[in-house]
């Protein structure tokens, strides 16, 4: 089904967002006359988000945006058992000061994408450990547990990747689909929670959260998922070959996030715009068929739109500015990251590693050799070179893409 009657489903369809989903029929039916309460589960094992969530949290916003009520759900119960879909070997277990602290700087980054109250379609911050931890685990067992089979468990596509890698799958992962079906059900009964949004590789969780709810409460729950979303060079989107995109600028400078987006494949700029921006359809019809070197406008309208909706007007506009200061006036921009040289003198090694492009000098040595290192953009080849800073800054670069300043103490 395509021809979509609701303005949730039509705005999810129309820009890109539907891989599967459960009865679209009577899913369809209630978004045109009640207002849908809709979860995503985000674990707290690190202190930022990524772009690799941005779809799902895009999904909340698109929810909201068509008169729905998001609940984001963190993880801070089942952070302590660790998700097994789509990894080789079990996750760190954090400890609860570390879950805590992850779960404040996580926070922030949502207030940024959706608007938070206590109105009907203001989004709500819950915490599944309220209840997880609550539980006692042969009432657990004999209520819940019951309802699942091994046989069908080992169907699941996060089982069935360990065992057929002979990867070791601990019982405690074993457990994480039980307890995130559960989760929609007490979801279901808090709060009037009707549907569970995720991935394509939640589906058979998001299934089993369903089918739960029927079976103990008699509930009717719905599930969507997205595709997942790769580059057009086949690459998983989120990563960059210098590791995971964060959305919090103490991990990842405004100015960094916005040069993530501007350095976007050309065949990927339209996907991208219905994906993470708020830009008119139209609008990105026209801008993703500029040919030529016109595109890279339409990459600049992207960097703004998705810099901005993550870290305010203000920020992307400064990102922009620094780009076009460094790319295209010659200059170097003012959000550029800064390293003090104490003594007006470093070896380039040192300065590649201290300043963050490198993450060791081995790493740095193989940038020097390949080319990538240059000072106020002349490529340095000398491993052993001394860089000598006076009064005005040394522009450092790290291949196409980072670029930093060097300043005298």
């Amino acid at each position: 089904m395509t021809n979509y009657q609701s303005d949730l489903l039509r705005l999810l369809n129309d820009r890109g967002y539907i891989h599967q989903l459960t009865d679209a029929t009577a899913l369809d039916s209630l978004a045109m006359k009640s207002v849908i309460p809709g979860y995503i589960g985000f674990d707290v094992t690190a202190d930022s988000l990524h772009v690799g969530n941005l779809v799902q949290i895009m999904l909340l916003r698109r929810l909201q945006q068509a008169g729905h009520k998001p609940i984001v759900l963190m993880g801070g119960g089942t952070t302590k058992v660790g998700d097994p879909s789509g990894k080789d070997e079990m996750r760190k277990l954090l400890d609860d000061e570390g879950i805590k602290s992850n779960f404040a700087k996580i926070r922030d980054s949502f207030e940024n994408f959706l608007t938070f109250g206590d109105g009907p379609t203001d989004a709500i911050m819950v915490n599944n450990d309220d209840w997880l931890s609550k539980l006692e685990y042969i009432p657990f067992l004999r209520d819940v547990g019951r309802h699942f089979t091994i046989n069908r468990m080992l169907t699941f596509d996060s089982v069935k990747l360990r065992l057929e890698r002979e990867q070791p799958l601990t019982f405690l992962e074993f457990n994480y689909m039980i307890l995130q079906a559960y989760d929609f059900v007490e979801l279901s009964r808090q709060y009037g929670c009707k549907l569970q949004l995720g991935g394509s590789d939640q589906w058979g969780n998001i299934v089993n959260g369903i089918e739960l709810g029927r079976r103990i409460d008699g509930a009717e729950l719905f599930g969507v998922t997205t595709p997942l979303i790769t580059k057009a060079d086949g690459s998983k989107m989120g990563k960059s070959v210098d590791g995971a995109i964060w959305l919090n600028a103490a991990r990842l400078s405004p100015y960094d996030y916005w040069q993530f987006w501007r350095n976007t494949d050309d065949r990927d700029v339209g996907k991208f715009m219905r994906l993470f921006t708020d830009l008119d359809l139209d609008e990105i019809a026209r801008l993703e068929s500029l040919q030529g070197s016109e595109i890279n406008e339409a990459k600049k309208v992207l960097a703004d739109a998705a810099t901005a909706m993550a870290h305010g007007e203000k920020a992307a506009r400064e990102a922009a500015e620094t780009a076009q200061k460094t790319f295209e006036q010659g200059g170097a921009g003012g959000d550029l990251p800064v390293h003090i040289v104490e003594n007006g003198e470093i070896p380039l090694l040192d300065a590649l590693v201290e300043i963050g492009f490198c993450a060791s000098k081995g790493e740095a040595k193989r940038l020097i050799a390949g080319g990538g290192a240059r000072l106020d953009d002349e490529p340095i080849k000398d491993a052993g070179h001394m860089v000598s800073v006076s009064d005005q800054d040394v522009k450092l670069s790290a291949g196409k893409k980072k670029h930093g300043l060097l300043r005298k103490a």
